[in-house]
């Protein structure tokens, strides 16, 4: 009996040399431990011997399944994880979307108006400020001098969460972050996104406006610094086009003003897109109002702001007709950025 159990371990070790697959591997366990398997015999001729040998044999048996048991787990996960491997790599599908000759994009059209509009504020020595998405009553309204049942309030159609909470409407709410938390003077820009329940041509639930601030003592910052600093930005973004201000109304600005500049389609001499009048209008600014500074707790200072949107910009540089063209990925027109 010892010669045979002698003999079986001979044969698991040639098994295990030749096993070169997880089906060879099967085919040596059926073999051994299977139910007409060399060691399941011998396990059933244990009946048949003496008392003392029977010990000595079924512990050596036990030892040699243990054995086999264990290098049969351990070889298992291994061709196991490598027939994983050969089957990802005989699988493997290049996702890539563009041919890899093609030109690299320069990026979103809507990202690369955003850089150049940021590009000239930081070079008057603007600084970029961001702020949260989700806002609350007071930085997004209150503060801004649109009290509750504050009628302009109707100009912005509103995202609402049932906390009382909303998604921001405009990043004004980050003028009045950074005055809270802020020494004068302060000179700086806000870009991000933002949020109206808005949708057609020209409008979509979530668009990107820069606007910025400049506020400093009283005296140091007039309508006249507001006027020439935007007549030289939208001559930097359009090129060599009149502009005009018109008196207009922002509840957080006082006086306001909407600015136009001479229309890009028809170089003003009236088209369909300017509505035949030679104008576009392009952005919104003025005075800050004194509602606004008692807000922050703020005392003889002045300063004024702007706000403008970027897909505006974007559609009217581009030549773009529908705003929504921006985000329907559609590769007909993102290409050609």
């Amino acid at each position: 009996m010892l010669e045979r159990l002698q003999e079986i371990r001979k044969k698991i070790d040639s098994g295990f040399a030749d096993v070169g697959s997880l089906k060879d591997l099967e085919n040596l366990r059926v073999g051994i431990v299977g139910k007409k398997g060399a060691l399941s015999l011998l396990f059933a001729e244990l009946k048949n011997l003496a008392t003392e040998e029977k010990k000595e044999v079924a512990k050596e048996l036990n030892t040699i399944r243990e054995d086999f048991e264990s290098r049969l787990h351990t070889l298992k996960d291994k061709l196991q994880l490598t027939e994983l491997c050969e089957k990802l790599e005989s699988e493997y599908i290049d996702t890539s979307l563009f041919h890899r000759l093609k030109p690299k994009s320069l990026g979103h059209p809507i990202n690369q108006i955003l850089e150049k509009i940021i590009e000239y504020f930081v070079s008057l020595n603007f600084s970029i400020q961001t702020g949260p998405l989700v806002e609350d009553d007071f930085h997004n309204f209150e503060a801004l001098n649109l009290p509750k049942f504050h009628p302009a309030r109707d100009m912005q159609d509103t995202f609402y969460f049932k906390d009382s909470m909303l998604l921001r409407t405009h990043t004004s709410p980050v003028q009045i972050r950074t005055m809270q938390d802020s020494h004068l003077p302060i000179r700086i820009i806000a870009p991000g996104a933002v949020f109206r329940r808005d949708y057609d041509l020209t409008h979509s639930p979530m668009f990107h406006q820069v606007e910025g601030l400049v506020v400093d003592k009283t005296g140091k910052v007039s309508f006249a610094h507001l006027k020439y600093i935007l007549e030289d930005f939208l001559r930097y973004m359009f090129g060599d086009v009149k502009v005009r201000f018109r008196s207009s109304f922002f509840p957080f600005t006082e006086p306001s003003a909407e600015v136009d500049i001479s229309c890009v389609f028809c170089k003003g001499d009236g088209c369909r897109v300017c509505s035949h009048t030679g104008w576009l209008e392009v952005l919104g600014c003025g005075v800050v109002d004194e509602n606004v500074f008692k807000a922050v707790e703020y005392k003889d200072v002045s300063g004024y702001a702007f706000g403008l949107g970027v897909e505006r910009f974007a559609m009217l540089i581009h030549r773009v007709s529908d705003l929504r063209s921006f985000y329907e990925s559609d590769l007909r027109v993102l290409e050609q950025f």
